[in-house]
């Protein structure tokens, strides 16, 4: 685990001291986001967050790889090239539309052609751990996995619409997978606790980390499509690598939980981005518009119209992404029923919380 920990604190660290450097590169070449009917910023924003945060990732794997106990990981077959492959690509993607701001069609060709490259370089979903089932060929194998990282990055992107939300949602969202990810490499392979997904994913947490008290409101530097993007592709790729852990044979029985949740832990642990998504898509094809067509009714515009203030709002949303995500681990790693009614309290305390935040406009002035 201290391993693991040290990747995640020099993931943090380097995205930290990078942000600034990247941030005059932003301004040098004028990605910065103007002010749009949708958006709630008040002054134009640098954007290309993104960047430093592909950079702090890069960085830390390529530290770690130096160290002897994670070097074996860093081999051809073990999916973190591909994902860094995936993902630079995806963030390349982003920082061109960034700058010049691409069609949505050109844009989810983009999206495709990164999540294909990705699945090219080896990850993929090629097992589903649910009643031992395997995709049946390449074509499909290849068509699955492309989906599933364009609809998590995508759904990361529309989430991206306050200071530090995206950041602390996903980061949220990954440290309670990275938690997840560690008890499932003890369980699947005693004694050697070397994971590429584990370490990918404490990776992950650091870049948000790192990236937090740049973007926290008010921000200084937007993550930009770079960043949100390619934290999504970041998100669904660790999680093919972790269904790539588990014996579809094992989950036969009713009691392999944790050999099926691979496919439930990512969805809970995004629920708030997925729920998003999938709510924007309906409004926006019941209006007879684009399911990529921008527009100010994501849950956090929902939240300011209420009458929250910035940082309220951001803080209802992470409220929610922690209760989901640490329910689903705590229910793996500890299934027992006497879990449910605490789980219950949760939820009854989030939406207590929430609802009070709903009824009660905030006095609160942000600059």
């Amino acid at each position: 685990m201290r391993v693991y920990l040290l990747v995640m604190l020099l993931a943090a660290a380097l995205t930290y001291l990078l942000v600034p450097v990247v941030l005059r590169v932003a301004l040098a070449t004028g990605a910065i986001t103007q002010i749009r009917s949708r958006d709630v910023h008040t002054i134009p924003v640098a954007r290309l967050g993104g960047v430093a945060m592909l950079l702090g990732f890069v960085a830390a794997l390529l530290i770690a790889s130096q160290i002897p106990y994670l070097s074996a990981i860093f081999n051809s077959g073990s999916g973190v090239w591909g994902i860094v492959i995936g993902a630079s690509a995806m963030c390349l993607l982003g920082v061109i539309d960034d700058i010049w701001e691409l069609n949505w069609y050109t844009k989810l060709a983009g999206e495709i052609l990164a999540a294909g490259l990705m699945a090219w370089q080896g990850v993929q979903l090629v097992t589903l751990p649910l009643l031992g089932l395997t995709v049946g060929s390449t074509r499909l194998t290849l068509f699955t996995t492309i989906i599933a990282v364009v609809v998590v990055a995508n759904a990361v992107n529309f989430v991206d619409g306050l200071d530090g939300l995206a950041a602390g949602v996903v980061g949220i969202a990954a440290f309670a997978f990275f938690i997840y990810s560690y008890y499932l490499t003890r369980g699947v392979s005693p004694g050697d606790y070397t994971s590429a997904a584990t370490m990918a994913t404490a990776a992950c947490v650091g870049i948000c980390i790192g990236f937090l008290p740049h973007n926290f409101h008010p921000a200084r530097i937007f993550m930009g499509d770079s960043g949100a993007l390619m934290l999504g592709t970041l998100v669904a790729g660790v999680s093919i690598l972790v269904t790539g852990q588990i014996d579809p044979a094992t989950a036969k029985t009713p009691a392999a939980i944790p050999a099926f949740m691979p496919l439930l832990i990512p969805l809970l642990i995004l629920v708030i981005p997925l729920v998003d998504l999938i709510w924007a898509v309906l409004r926006r094809v019941r209006q007879g518009r684009s399911p990529f067509s921008a527009d100010a009714g994501h849950l956090h515009h929902r939240l300011l119209r209420h009458g929250h203030s910035h940082t309220a709002a951001v803080l209802v949303l992470y409220m929610w992404t922690a209760a989901a995500s640490f329910s689903a681990v705590a229910a793996v790693i500890f299934p027992h029923l006497g879990l449910i009614p605490i789980i219950l309290l949760i939820i009854a305390g989030c939406v207590f919380v929430t609802w009070r935040q709903m009824l009660t406009p905030s006095t609160q002035v942000e600059q």
